[in-house]
């Protein structure tokens, strides 16, 4: 068997305290308890550590050989949960952060200055791919998933969420006309993603119900290429407001089919593993997405 702490410490305690029973009303525990603790760490160690006469105790050779040992030991142990406490009142170390680009660059971006002063011993580390990924494989601490999640072994908090809409650019409505009805998107290009199939179901109303679902004529992985595409002028696209708040509200987009469209609010999770309780880091930064997220 393995020597425990606890042993280490009664038999520190019994040294200094020069006694066994000074040293069981010092840790709170009974006599025979620590005579115990004592007679289990002797006979893991095969040796004798204390030499009991009437009046005192004394260390053994082997005793004071081991003593400064258990001292290191205790000491190292107290050394790593102040660091550790430390850490929780001023976060540090390295951060990683996995999301889609849209996400990244409309959202975590433009947040990324303001965290880092607030904690600047933090060290962020900041990756984007358009798929879910491994976050064991990819070392990720926490990763952003856009819509509704799939059952997992991952912890997940919510974010916030943003509205779906259907866009154009000005250009592009003046070349080709606007939409009146959801019927007349057939007669335009409409810009949608390569994968999933479900970011192809537009919230709109129809007779066939409150989705529909389209055929794109221009296809990208990801939103902020489909966003692009439609600032450029290309087509009629369906993306999130994170990504389009700003232009929208210069007029570089504009939304179609508001009577038609329906409310939808596509869900945004921070994903992670969880083993014990989540390291500080990652909690100020969930914090300070989701308060900024709320504001918005």
């Amino acid at each position: 068997m393995k020597t425990t702490l606890d042993e280490l410490l009664a038999f520190i305690t019994v040294v200094d305290s020069g006694s066994v029973t000074a040293a069981a009303e010092q840790l709170e525990q009974t006599v025979s308890g620590i005579s115990r603790a004592l007679g289990r760490l002797e006979e893991k160690l095969q040796t004798t550590l204390l030499r009991r006469t009437t009046r005192k105790l004394e260390l053994t050779e082997e005793g004071g050989v081991f003593l400064a040992q258990a001292r290191k030991i205790l000491e190292a142990v107290d050394d790593a949960e102040e660091q550790m406490a430390v850490r929780r009142q001023r976060p540090s170390g390295r951060l990683r952060i996995n999301a889609a680009v849209p996400f990244m660059l409309h959202v975590i971006v433009p947040l990324a200055e303001g965290f880092r002063r607030a904690y600047p011993e933090i060290e962020l580390e900041l990756n984007t791919n358009d798929l879910n990924i491994d976050l064991l494989e990819e070392r990720t601490d926490i990763a952003i998933r856009i819509g509704t999640l799939r059952d997992s072994t991952l912890h997940a908090r919510p974010l916030g969420s943003n509205r779906l809409r259907v866009l154009a650019s000005p250009a592009y409505l003046k070349e080709h006309g606007k939409p009146k009805t959801v019927v007349d998107l057939a007669q335009h290009s409409l810009l949608g993603f390569t994968q999933p199939e479900s970011l192809n179901q537009w919230p709109l109303r129809h007779p066939q119900g409150d989705r529909l679902a389209i055929t794109p004529s221009l296809q990208a992985s990801s939103g902020e290429t489909l966003r692009q595409l439609a600032l450029a002028g290309q087509g009629i696209t369906c993306l999130a407001d994170f990504m389009t708040k700003a232009d929208r509200k210069r007029g570089d987009l504009v939304q179609l089919l508001m009577a038609d469209t329906v409310e939808v609010q596509q869900p945004i999770h921070a994903v992670y593993y969880r083993n014990t309780q989540l390291a500080s880091r990652i909690t100020c930064f969930l914090d300070y997405v989701a308060q900024h997220m709320g504001e918005e």
